[in-house]
């Protein structure tokens, strides 16, 4: 067999692998999961909801999974269901028949985004003691769900986000400041849906799934302050590059001057439970099960992978150095990790965290036959490109050198996307992975195969 063959078959495997991870995560299966109706009740997880109890029944919501959950809730109420709206990243719709679709732009939002949240908005200052709210939220929820404060445009958020997500800023640091520029997001549309019964159907891209993080927790308490909000921008040296009304707002929230987000215990949350029907820990076990199957010894890394793409590059590459020099049989490994990276952009080029991480890596491992690693996001784009990620080997950056591409340079000017294109362009089709819209949303997943 060919070092060709082998790769190939070696990719083989770790798509199949992904693929399971995928599967076990599907937003419609999910959601089906998590509720059903029986003898009349709306069952979800622990608590029983009496659908006679209600004269409507309206569903929200937003993130790049919002569309199929909304299949899956078509699906159990059907014509219960009298009003719905959901905002999905642009590319990311299902075929629906009572829940409207509107696209709209992430990681940015756009003037889109702002119209379908007022739509929103509208509905739940219709609701009432007898309404049931069913608010589906995924990642992406934060950039889909848009409605800045009053005083504050689109421009500026825009502008802010940008700057943020550039700096390399947490999902922590950034919802932070997202929500208290925001009129829905940190436990605000709760607020506007009081005294409605909500349940909120979450499909987990944060860590640890904190229910306040995950789509900038519009329906659930606030943990985060202006102070968050302000300790988050200062620490990344933006002060003086924020829009000046964004600098006000949250100065003024600091002051006392403006009131914080809605907190643990107050009314408008008595009424709301959350169920958690995916995360990355899932999709994560179903991995590991796939990759014992086709007979790798597994080891499983972390869920909690987080912190500038590189360095987590090199963190995995360490660990899979060590477990090669320490294998003593020919039964391969497979490493399995995922969590959430981030890029501190510092160049001009083009690429997302798991196609910087990929090279990062493959530069960490230039020469050692026997490890491979995919790396890919599981809603299926890396950044503002059309790859989810890339796989890459010992024989990477070989092959690079060999064709004139100096990796070192693309890593420093974040062209990870130019720098798998133009290999790929030589190579034939070996680094890139380009699957589209997958549909669902639960961060990163790392796999690795050492031999």
């Amino acid at each position: 067999m060919t070092k060709e063959e082998h790769m190939s078959i070696i990719k083989q495997q770790l798509v199949e692998i992904f693929d399971s991870a995928l599967r076990a995560v599907d937003p419609c299966n999910a959601v089906k999961k998590a509720i059903r109706i029986l003898d009349h009740k709306l069952i979800a997880d622990r608590l029983a909801y009496e659908l006679h109890e209600f004269r409507k029944i309206v569903v929200v919501g937003a993130g790049k999974g919002t569309a199929p959950m909304a299949q899956a809730v078509e699906d159990i109420l059907g014509n219960r269901i009298d009003d719905g709206v959901i905002i999905v990243k642009y590319g990311h719709t299902r075929p629906l028949n009572r829940i409207r679709e509107i696209e709209a732009s992430h990681p940015l939002p756009d003037e889109a985004g702002v119209k379908g949240t007022e739509e929103i908005i509208e509905i739940l200052k219709e609701v009432d003691e007898k309404t049931l709210v069913i608010c589906l939220l995924s990642g992406g929820g934060s950039a889909l769900l848009v409605s800045p404060a009053e005083g504050i445009s689109l421009k500026d958020k825009q502008i802010t986000t940008d700057l943020l997500l550039k700096s390399g800023a947490s999902i922590d640091e950034l919802n932070a400041v997202r929500k208290h520029l925001s009129r829905v997001k940190g436990g605000k549309l709760a607020s506007i849906a009081y005294p409605a019964t909500v349940i909120s159907l979450i499909l987990s891209d944060v860590i640890d799934d904190r229910l306040d993080v995950i789509a900038s927790g519009p329906t659930v308490p606030d943990r985060s302050t202006f102070m968050d909000a302000v300790k988050a921008i200062e620490k990344y040296n933006l002060v003086n590059k924020l829009p000046n009304k964004v600098l006000s707002m949250l100065l003024d929230g600091t002051a006392g001057k403006l009131p914080d987000t809605p907190k643990a215990g107050e009314d408008c949350f008595k009424k709301g439970s959350t169920v958690i029907v995916g995360s990355l820990r899932q999709a994560l076990n179903a991995a590991s099960n796939e990759a014992e199957k086709m007979g790798f010894d597994m080891e499983f890394v972390t869920d909690k992978l987080q912190g500038e793409a590189s360095e987590a590059a090199k963190y995995l590459a360490d660990i899979s150095i060590v477990v090669k020099n320490s294998m003593k049989n020919g039964r391969p490994k497979c490493l399995i990790s995922g969590g959430e990276t981030t890029v501190a952009v510092k160049g001009s080029g083009l690429g997302g965290r798991n196609q910087e991480l990929a090279l990062a890596f493959a530069l960490e491992i230039e020469g050692k036959n026997g490890i491979t690693m995919l790396s890919v996001g599981t809603d299926g784009t890396d950044g503002s490109t059309d790859a989810a990620g890339a796989i890459v080997d010992g024989e990477t950056v070989v092959l690079a050198k060999k064709f004139g591409l100096d990796p070192v340079e693309y890593l420093k000017n974040n062209d990870s996307y130019n720098f798998f294109k133009k290999l790929d362009y030589h190579t034939g089709p070996r680094n890139h992975l380009v699957i589209g819209p997958t549909g669902t949303n639960v961060m990163d997943v790392q796999i690795i195969v050492v031999e």
